[in-house]
């Protein structure tokens, strides 16, 4: 997977990343091939719009149970987020939430945002995105996309595990302030 995600994004590139979830596709869907090969174009049409349909729910089921996964992954082990978001309402979450904010945010540019001083650079991450949630202000690269979210998102997302429940050092430490 790691590989795919490296690779340029030149027309060849994208080809052979369509070519391969084809693949994969067929392994799934074994007559699918034979089906298309003989069926009408408007058919042909209506089996693509139904794979679309398909991944399209798979992104919005994704979306909906991250939401509420979040919630528990943010969540300092033993303690609850104050104030208390519920699963199945947004109101309060996002830059309005005093963790999630904080998360959300470039290092020290939270209050700046909400009063429209500054917008942020192409260069400035959020806090999310760090090892143990912790910005290095000499060296920003250092733990930059090695954060313990991010690969609890992705097992949720890419494995079976949805009760995933993350288990390391992010989920014991402290939030900055």
């Amino acid at each position: 997977m790691a590989a795919t995600l490296a690779m340029p994004c030149t027309p060849f590139a994208m080809e052979r990343r369509e070519y391969s979830t084809y693949q994969e596709l067929l392994k799934v869907v074994p007559k699918l091939e034979e089906h298309v090969m003989s069926s009408s174009e408007e058919a042909v049409i209506t089996i693509a719009e139904l794979i679309q349909k398909g991944a399209s729910g798979a992104r919005a089921d994704d979306r909906k149970s991250m939401k509420a996964a979040i919630i528990d992954w943010i969540t300092l082990k033993g303690q609850t987020l104050i104030p208390h978001i519920p699963r199945n309402v947004k109101t309060g979450q996002g830059f309005h939430h005093e963790c999630i904010g904080t998360l959300l945010c470039p290092v020290g540019t939270k209050a700046k945002l909400c009063s429209s001083q500054l917008q942020v650079a192409g260069d400035q991450w959020p806090l999310f995105l760090y090892a143990d949630y912790s910005y290095d202000a000499e060296d920003p690269w250092n733990g930059l996309l090695h954060s313990g979210l991010l690969v609890s998102a992705y097992r949720h997302v890419f494995t079976v595990e949805k009760g995933y429940v993350p288990v390391g050092s992010y989920r014991e430490s402290t939030y900055p302030q």
